[in-house]
């Protein structure tokens, strides 16, 4: 991910923000019950589909995650990021932050095609973004929830709004909170959401600029745990390779629980807007962080009324959209560039 300037929430750019965005940030009706006739057992072929994933690629869970909140941060959960470049379309997975960046795509694909053999023309991409989240992080051990359907695909993708309003790793908490306050999104979701950080990986060109000049200065973040400084330094040296992962939370990288706070209670928070939840003195986002060290269920809880909240930031419903046959084609389009179709 990219970063932002903090103009972009000067009152004047604020225009230029909604009109990116779509105008709404209206939620649509969306509804647990939807896909009960039509399509019964769409969360247990996800379900299967991701845990044959996992068998070969640990860090799908959080990948899939990803990919839910990169595309409903654009023009809400409308599937805009799965789309592939045509000849109208400039897709969002060659902005900035997704660029060499966003994965899974392979594995939406084989959910893809597992429920159209199930349910022909039925459950839409966005759908898939939103389930596949949740049945992600149930099977790293986190919680459940009852994912709300009937969102429908958009025929168009965003890609300068991708570039603007994806949160990059390197901004302010006060930017931070802006950027979520735009799509709805409050203090505590910032931080319970954040808590995703808990799996998968991060590249070191994410944090890097933490290891050795932060912000200029010539010397590391001076809030970073001196003994983590030494592992990334050795795991991101100096003129590396920016490409190289490391995992999120150093302490269970693979499942999904509360130590990715308890890593910055101790200063090993991967990246520099992790850190800053709690680093930032006198910000309410500290006490949020202590309350979830000391009550994983209370984590739990609010990770997900945000990931409810997330997923009906202005979805397409009712006669909007379409429902893709191809998660990476608008419908009746053979004209894409289908070097991106799963090649992340």
């Amino acid at each position: 991910m990219k970063s932002m300037s903090s103009s972009c929430f000067i009152a004047p750019i604020c225009l230029l923000c909604a009109i990116l965005l779509g105008g709404s940030l209206s939620h649509g009706q969306l509804s647990s019950t939807f896909y009960d006739e039509t399509c019964p057992n769409v969360s247990s072929i996800v379900r299967g589909i991701i845990e044959e994933a996992l068998l070969t690629d640990t860090r799908i869970g959080g990948s899939l995650i990803r990919l839910h909140f990169h595309d409903c941060f654009v023009n809400g959960c409308d599937a805009s990021i799965l789309l592939n470049n045509s000849a109208t379309i400039e897709s969002e997975k060659e902005a900035p932050p997704n660029i060499n960046s966003a994965r899974g795509f392979g594995v939406v694909d084989d959910i893809k095609t597992a429920l159209e053999s199930a349910c022909s023309a039925t459950v839409s991409c966005a759908d898939i973004l939103a389930v596949a989240a949740e049945e992600s992080v149930s099977l790293a051990g986190g919680p459940s929830w009852t994912v709300l359907f009937g969102r429908r695909d958009s025929t168009t993708a965003n890609r300068t709004a991708a570039g603007v309003f994806l949160p990059a790793p390197t901004v302010s908490l006060e930017i931070l909170k802006s950027m979520f306050n735009t799509v709805g999104l409050n203090t505590t979701d910032l931080v319970s959401l954040s808590g995703a950080h808990t799996f998968g990986r991060a590249q070191c060109s994410t944090f890097n600029g933490r290891l050795y000049n932060f912000s200029g200065s010539g010397n590391p973040d001076p809030t970073l745990n001196t003994t983590y400084l030494g592992t990334l330094q050795g795991i991101c040296p100096q003129g590396g390779d920016a490409t190289v992962v490391t995992n999120l939370d150093l302490t269970t990288p693979n499942v999904f629980d509360n130590d990715y706070y308890s890593n910055l209670q101790v200063q090993e928070g991967l990246l520099q807007t992790d850190q800053e939840l709690f680093s930032t003195t006198g910000d309410e986002t500290v006490d949020i962080v202590n309350n979830f060290v000391s009550n994983q269920t209370a984590f739990f809880e609010a990770f997900v009324v945000s990931m409810i909240k997330m997923g009906n930031i202005s979805p397409l419903t009712g006669t909007e959209g379409e429902i893709r046959l191809n998660c990476a084609l608008v419908n009746d389009n053979s004209s894409s560039d289908g070097l991106l179709y799963s090649s992340i």
